[in-house]
This record gives C-alpha cells, structure tokens and sequence, in this order.
C-alpha cells in the first residue's frame, strides 16, 4: 500500500544521487554541502515527501494504541461518545489516548502531530469550531493513515465517518413546538462553518416551511459559542426590540436553549405557556432545570462504538473495503419534557 506521494528513492533518482546522500541532507548532516541540501529540501517539498512518524509508524510494529481528538472532554454527548470508544478498543486489545482541542485549530494541529509523533496505530477525530482548513488531516491520508471522523463532516473527500441525523433531529423537534401550538419560533444557530449547524438549520427551516409558517431570517440568530451568557443576551435583545415577540425556541445545543428559557424568566414570561423550548443533544442538566429541557438526543455511544469498529477495521485489515469512503448516519430521538408542552 503507498504510503505518501514521494519516497527518498523518488528524490535520489530525480537529482541523480544516492538515498543515503539524500537521508543525510534531509538531516542536515555535516559533509553534504549546502548546494546539495537545498537542491534535496527544495525537491522534497515540490513532491510532498514528508519524512516523518507517519510513514515509520506504519512500517514498525503496531502500538495497538488508537488516539481519539475531541473539542471538549466536559461536552456531555462527546463524553458518551468516549465510552463507546473505550469499550470497542478495550475488547478488542487496544488502549485509547485522549486529547482535548478546547475547539482551537492551533491546539487540533498540535494535538495531530503528538499523536503521529507517539506512533498511534490510527486516529478518530472530531474537529474544532475553528477549523476551516482540513489540510493536516489531508497529508496523514495521503500515507493511507488510517482516520475515522465522527460528529462533525470535514469538507474532504474519500472520508470514513460517522454522522448523526441532525436534518431530521431538527425537523421533529421544531414540527413538535408547531404542533404544541407555537408559531413564532427562533433558531439559535451553531458555528456556520459545521454541517451539524447547517442540517439542523436546515431542518428548522424544512419545518416552518411545511407549516405554511413564514421563515425569518432575523429569527435565525447565530450563537457561535453556544453559551447560556451569549443565548440570554442574545434573546433578551431581541424581545426588548420593537415589533413581534418570539414564543418559543430551538436552540442548537441544550445550552443556548437554558440561557434563552433564563431571558424568558427575566422577563417575567411563564414557561411553556408564554415561551417554549427545545434544544440539541440531551446534556443531563437539561431533565434537572425547571422546567425541564426538551431536546433531540444523540446517540454517542452507538457512534462512538461504530467509529471505533471502523478505524479497527482500517489499522487490522489494511483493505481496500476496510479505507472505502463512506458516511455512517445515526438516527437521532426526541426527548419531551415541560419545557415545550404548552398543550399539557
């Protein structure tokens, strides 16, 4: 199986030298002059030859260690998603090294590079807010290095990963608040750069459309962070602004929606009746606040079980079906509580 797009045989043939002239220009070396180090270094750029762990991991022995980055270790769903990863990998022989993003690219970059240096068998991975350019992650599968996205969908090509139906999650939970009698429904919405955040747009929209409801786009407010701080003040904005009041919410995370139901009360608003809510993902805070949350539940130990199996699949089998590119999707529940039955 190839393992990168240029080898140091690649490079010695192309400048008419020896591989161990080239090894040592590569290392800077004393005894190779300066002229020839550049012409070596120049050409290993121009042919992408990465001479790292990458490819000396995958020529060694495995670890029988798989490395899992995540953005946040406190996040409820991901940490569900951790312990079906963990209990794959621990069935079937491997340990699982852990590192947190803290939704930074810098510390994603960072945290690639520490898991490839340490030689981990393969990599699953679920990238930051902040990442918009995937190309750290385009050179490991240049070598075939085998990586399992989960959650969130990088905008590359040829990618295994494994997704939860955030359309449909959305779609129910809004056509749920419709059917309850709310028809002045806002969006708190995620990061745009992520698919998740798009599909449960999406779905929000689909929702609204389908009820003869009217969509608007000043009702759908981005709420990057996804904090309570910058949902509450967000909504509070919006309600001391003249015009037409909103009656509920679908927030993109359950956090947002707990900050929105927080400017609801300021205000004097009774929930469910004067203010409904739904938010994303089920945090168990989210049965424990009054009125308790309604949220579209994920199913992170299912993903994070399939992913693992997959990326098992990739570092054992080394086939072309075990690195076929596809998209596993998880159908997603919705969980109703007080906080959006106005009916009762």
């Amino acid at each position: 199986m190839k393992l990168g797009q240029a080898t140091i045989k690649d490079i010695a043939k192309e400048l008419n030298i020896s591989s161990s002239t080239v090894s040592r220009a590569l290392k800077d070396y004393p005894g190779i002059s300066e002229e020839t180090k550049n012409k070596v270094k120049e050409l290993a750029k121009k042919l992408n030859y990465r001479p790292n762990a990458v490819a000396l991991s995958l020529r060694k022995s495995k670890s029988s260690t798989i490395g899992v980055i995540i953005p946040e270790v406190v996040h409820f769903f991901f940490s569900t998603v951790i312990s079906g990863i963990e209990e794959i990998a621990y069935a079937n022989g491997y340990n699982v090294i852990l590192l947190q993003t803290n939704e930074s690219v810098d510390r994603e970059v960072a945290a690639v590079e520490t898991m490839i240096t340490n030689q981990i068998d393969g990599l699953l991975v679920s990238y930051s807010k902040e990442t918009t350019n995937f190309e750290h992650f385009k050179k490991l599968m240049n070598y075939n290095y085998p990586i399992v996205f989960f959650d969130r969908l990088p905008n590359l090509e040829n990618t295994i990963n494994v997704t939860v139906n955030d359309f449909s999650g959305a779609y129910q939970a809004v056509k749920h608040l419709i059917g309850q009698g709310y028809t002045k429904i806002i969006h708190l919405a995620g990061p745009e750069n992520l698919k998740i955040s798009k599909d449960r747009k999406e779905g929000y929209i689909k929702a609204l459309t389908e009820a003869g409801l009217s969509v608007r786009e000043d009702w759908i407010i981005p709420c990057p962070l996804g904090t309570s701080e910058e949902s509450e003040k967000i909504c509070l904005d919006l309600f001391n602004k003249p015009g037409e009041k909103p009656d509920a919410v679908f927030a993109a995370n359950d956090v947002a929606a707990a900050g929105a139901m927080q400017a609801a009360k300021a205000l004097g608003l009774k929930l469910p009746q004067d203010f409904g809510a739904v938010g994303f993902s089920n945090w168990q805070f989210s049965s424990m606040i009054e009125p308790p949350l309604s949220s579209v539940s994920q199913p992170g130990f299912n993903m994070g079980e399939q992913a693992t199996k997959l990326l098992l699949d990739m570092i054992d089998h080394k086939t072309e079906e075990a690195f076929k590119p596809r998209n596993e999707v998880l159908e997603t529940g919705l969980i109703i509580r007080k906080s959006s039955l106005k009916k009762g």
